[in-house]
């Protein structure tokens, strides 16, 4: 018995290990990154209807999306579900959550495609990076939030390829003109910061 115990400890000390490599790896974000940028060659059109979707890994339209899809579709590509993850975290903590929507429960169609939800559940889940107007604190792989104005909330991936000046990356997301690359590091306020893994 004192042999297990000791060997489960082990066991539990290297899975630690392992997983706190890979959070703080920054070939992980890079490659989500790259995971990113091949949806830029996805023809999408913008569309932020409400869509009734399987569960978990439940998707809209292949052809359709918003600013969140662009996150949950390149999350996607390495096994994460945000849909699940979100939703599971949403049951267990309703009140941590925005109640924007006038909601009494979670809604496992939509609440990983809304902008607060992710931005709560990384800031909760991932690990929150400073906001600053130093382009250099934006790496490949960082998830970035913008506050657009109107009530109106965006959010986005940093690429690896670099604006046409040289001064920033490039942003991947979707803010009606479908999934694309763009210099919008800095074209709003930015309101979140964050670097996610799955850790589990």
């Amino acid at each position: 018995m004192v042999k297990f115990k000791k060997k489960l400890v082990l066991v539990v000390l290297i899975v630690t290990a392992l997983c706190h490599q890979a959070v703080s790896n920054p070939e992980f974000y890079d490659r989500l990154a790259d995971s990113a940028m091949v949806l830029t060659s996805h023809d999408v059109i913008y569309d932020p209807s409400y869509f009734s979707i399987a569960y978990p890994n439940g998707d809209v339209p292949a052809n359709r999306g918003v600013c969140t899809d662009v996150i949950i579709r390149a999350y996607r590509m390495f096994g994460i579900d945000l849909q699940k993850e979100v939703h599971e975290d949403m049951k267990a903590n309703f009140d941590k959550y925005p109640d924007n929507w006038g909601l009494s429960r979670p809604d496992r169609n939509i609440d990983h495609r809304r902008v607060p939800n992710l931005m709560t559940y990384f800031s909760r889940h991932g690990e929150t990076l400073p906001i600053t107007n130093d382009p250099e604190s934006y790496k490949p792989g960082n998830i970035v939030c913008w506050d657009l104005g109107g009530g109106f909330l965006h959010i986005g991936i940093v690429s690896a390829e670099k604006s046409p000046d040289g001064l920033r990356y490039m942003i991947i997301h979707n803010i009606g003109s479908g999934q694309v690359s763009e210099d919008f590091l800095f074209k709003y306020p930015i309101i979140g910061h964050y670097r996610y893994i799955n850790r589990y």
